[in-house]
This record gives C-alpha cells, sequence and structure tokens, in this order.
C-alpha cells in the first residue's frame, strides 16, 4: 500500500492552520493545542518544515511560526518532499540505475510513467486547496485524467485481479 506517513499528515495540519491565518505568528505550543498533535512533534514538524522552506520563525517573546509564502504556492509536492523526500513508487522511478534488474525488466519504465503522473497530479494540489480556503480552486485535479495521460491506452485495458 502506499500512503504517506503518520507526520507527513500532521505536518499537513500544521500548514492547513498556518494557512487559515497567514498574517498571524503561531507557537508549536499554541499549533500543538489547536491541532491535539503532541507539542515535542508540532516542534519536530516545524524544524522539518522550516528547513525545507516551507515555513519561517521569528523568535522572541510575540514570535512564532508562519508560512514561508502563499499558501496556494505551496503544493502538495513540495509538503511531501519535505518530510518524506521524493515521490517515488519504485526504486526505478527515481532515477535509472537503482536497479539490478533493470537492464532485463519489463515493467520499470510503466512505473516510471506512473510515478510521473502521481507526481504532477500532487503538484497540482496546493496547500489552500488542502486547508480548504481557496474556495474558487477547492476542484481538485482528477488522478484517474492524469494518469489515463501518462499511460499508453494498451496498458489502460488491463485485467481486473
Amino acid at each position: 500500500m502506499v500512503r504517506i506517513s503518520r507526520l507527513t499528515d500532521y505536518a499537513t495540519v500544521l500548514l492547513a492552520v498556518l494557512a487559515t491565518q497567514p498574517e498571524r505568528l503561531h507557537t508549536a505550543a499554541a499549533l500543538a493545542q489547536q491541532t491535539h498533535v503532541a507539542a515535542p512533534t508540532v516542534s519536530k514538524l516545524l524544524k522539518q518544515l522550516q528547513r525545507a522552506g516551507l515555513v519561517v520563525s521569528t523568535r522572541g517573546l510575540h514570535g512564532g511560526y508562519q508560512l514561508a509564502r502563499p499558501a496556494a504556492q505551496i503544493s502538495a509536492a513540495a509538503i511531501l518532499d519535505a518530510l518524506e523526500g521524493p515521490v517515488a513508487l519504485t526504486d526505478c522511478a527515481v532515477a535509472h540505475g537503482h536497479c539490478e534488474i533493470e537492464p532485463t525488466c519489463r515493467v520499470g519504465r510503466t512505473w516510471q510513467r506512473l510515478n510521473l503522473a502521481i507526481r504532477r497530479s500532487l503538484g497540482d494540489v496546493n496547500l489552500a486547496q488542502l486547508a480548504g480556503i481557496d474556495p474558487i480552486h477547492t476542484r481538485l485535479p482528477v488522478l484517474e485524467r492524469d494518469v489515463k495521460t501518462a499511460l499508453s491506452p494498451a496498458l489502460l485495458r488491463l485485467p481486473n485481479a
């Protein structure tokens, strides 16, 4: 099963809270209380998000965290990259030469195309959409359509398992 980690899910929840009030500084403690995520976890995630350039922090008595750029400019792909690294369904989906059977493999190219379709879809979804604060653009891209454009028609007629 392909799924994001719990920490990535929590980080997205934190980013969504920051996106709802982008002009305000939010302390780690306040974010923990508001999201019901443990304070040490919130602090750890905020540090990772800061290193990735998704949030900025202000020190001092009235300090806190806020988004580094508007929510509409932060893609789901950027969030996943920050917490989990690049999306990769298989080793060969990221780069050539990572698999010992690559020269004889018949499925690697299809996995690469699927990986690219997923990556594009994640790039098309932004934090404002994830947080539900962009009512004009809340309709998310349809992954099925994106996958269909990435794959040849012959591959789409695979038998049901």
